[in-house]
């Protein structure tokens, strides 16, 4: 795939009110305390070698892996490993940094499946600094009937700035805009916030309900200026989203085996065997074998349990799964014309012929923010159910009209999905104009919008303007469907379910599911287990 950037992607409008705050990237000051390392890939499976490229400010620097979770464990330790401060390339957010391997270590046979954290430290009198850097190990048995995790690494991809850029913000010399990366690069490392950070770092929605007249605040950001973390941390990834619901899972007595999205790209067979698939936050990019993964489990008897939001973006991957590529715009993706289908804009883009619903039932174009600055800013933060008697209610005791979710927790916030809907005698119907599933059931909405309302004329920084998705609205002008340009900012968020062949999925709709069973949240603790009971009673092969 081409990696050219002479078609400039779109500029992020609000992006001016961080101006001055730059991305993580390695320090050139001589007297710096600093280490930085990557693994050579996401995913390992038992006896092949974790390589790690480190780049390390003083003589020595030391190494833990940790299989993170509810109880971290661990699994090798070294200190004294000789340290070499390499270079930082120009444009290594795209291209990667292309440092020398400095540490291999074997995966032993004793390691279990799971998320592994790779903690670097350096020390110096009276200073001292970490960094991380992550893998899988995957189970290396077949036959397998259970329950595969698989993790948002393209999400990941898109909001890691470090190195100076991501795929929204970091190119470009005008202090009140900036313009994102159509390429992105996974050899780097990954900015302070989206592997590990403390528990008590703010989410993206508020808890508190807003005076009159409030001007917003995004305490997220705020919280990551204060103590130096990547400003995206809370918007992706593993510290943000997957741990959380894995500590539940597995204190709820779950296994679960661990993939990548990058295994749903590369490996036609990855999801054999498995009777139930969760995805678990924000899950917004995905590339189109992805999608033919998920659709063919489905298809085959598998249930898809999405405990996520936001589902947006089509994006590519280079042929070694090392580069990223996504132009937002059709017009600015330089394989538009070769690669048609491949075109690297939101899935709802008609030439694709592939609108989202059609696989999640559910889709990011359909409202998007709620409690976020000040799209619906003062909602009750939860959904409102429209159909109790459904099984995933079973047991939980809700009626018609009751809230599930509400603040402070915040169930249906940040970033949710929903379709195209009408009502009829008191329940939600879809109406199948924008490629939802004919079996899809409505069980739940919360109102969203598609952006912050700019009421201060320009006045006071928007971290979601209205105007920057009215902007792509325009730049894809007539081949976005008319029900998506007529909706003038309005939206809805849901959680619903379907059928498709012989398999079945279940759509939380929001991001902040996660968030929620941290919460212990007790009618969410008993949806989520009345899921993935359902589904991991299936087959998965039909």
């Amino acid at each position: 795939m081409s990696n050219d950037q002479t078609s400039a992607p779109l500029v992020a409008p609000h992006a001016w009110s961080m101006a001055g705050w730059p991305s993580p990237n390695q320090s050139t000051a001589a007297d710096a305390v600093e280490v930085w390392g990557y693994a050579d890939t996401f995913s390992y499976l038992t006896g092949d070698v974790v390589r790690l490229h480190v780049s390390c400010t003083r003589p020595s620097y030391s190494v833990k892996i940790v299989r993170d979770g509810l109880r971290p464990v661990t699994v090798f330790s070294r200190e004294d490993i000789a340290g070499q401060r390499h270079a930082v390339p120009e444009e290594s957010y795209a291209r990667g940094c292309g440092w020398p391997v400095s540490l291999e270590v074997p995966v032993s046979a004793d390691w279990r499946p799971g998320f592994y954290l790779v903690v670097f430290t350096v020390e110096a009198p009276h200073d001292r600094s970490e960094s991380e850097a992550f893998f899988v190990v995957r189970e290396r048995k077949s036959g397998r009937k259970g329950i595969a995790l698989v993790l948002t690494t393209s999400t990941l991809l898109a909001y890691n700035d470090w190195g100076g850029a991501n795929h929204y913000r970091g190119i470009g010399d005008d202090p009140r805009y900036e313009v994102a990366s159509p390429v992105v690069s996974t050899q780097r490392p990954v900015g302070r916030g989206f592997l590990r950070k403390p528990k008590e770092a703010p989410r993206e929605s508020h808890t508190f309900s807003p005076p009159m007249f409030w001007e917003p605040r995004y305490p997220a950001y705020e919280w990551a200026r204060l103590y130096n973390y990547s400003r995206h941390h809370a918007d992706s990834f593993w510290a943000t989203y997957e741990r959380p619901f894995v500590v539940w899972a597995e204190e709820q007595g779950y296994e679960l085996d661990y993939l990548t999205q990058h295994e749903l790209h590369f490996e036609p067979h990855c999801l054999d065997g498995y009777s139930t698939v969760v995805i678990v936050g924000h899950d917004e990019y995905w590339t189109w074998e992805m999608r033919d993964r998920i659709d063919a489990f489905v298809d085959r008897g598998g249930g898809l349990a999405r405990f996520g939001g936001n589902f947006l973006w089509q994006v590519r991957l280079s042929e070694d799964g090392q580069t990223q590529y996504c132009y937002r715009s059709p017009d600015r993706d330089p394989e538009t014309e070769r690669l048609p289908t491949r075109v690297t804009t939101v899935w709802d883009y008609e030439p694709l012929g592939r609108p989202a619903a059609a696989s999640m039932g559910l889709t990011g174009m359909g409202g998007t923010y709620n409690r976020y600055g000040v799209a619906v800013p003062r909602s009750s933060g939860g959904f409102t159910i429209y159909r109790p008697e459904h099984w995933a209610f079973a047991g939980t005791d809700l009626y018609y009209g009751d809230l599930l979710g509400g603040t402070p927790v915040n169930l249906a916030t940040f970033e949710l999905d929903s379709v195209e809907y009408t009502f009829r005698r008191g329940l939600p119907y879809p109406t199948f104009e924008d490629g939802a599933p004919e079996t899809l059931e409505i069980l739940a909405l919360a109102p969203a919008v598609r952006g912050e309302e700019d009421r201060f004329n320009g006045t006071v920084p928007l971290n979601g303007p209205m105007e920057e998705s009215l902007a792509l609205s325009r730049a894809i002008g007539d081949q976005l469907p008319a029900h998506h340009r007529e909706l003038e900012g309005r939206g809805a968020g849901m959680i619903a379910t379907f059928t498709r062949g012989k398999g079945e999925v279940f759509n939380g709709g929001s991001t902040e599911w996660p968030r929620a069973l941290e919460l212990r949240d007790p009618f969410v603790e008993k949806i989520v287990r009345n899921v993935l009971e359902r589904f991991r009673a299936r087959d998965g092969n039909g």
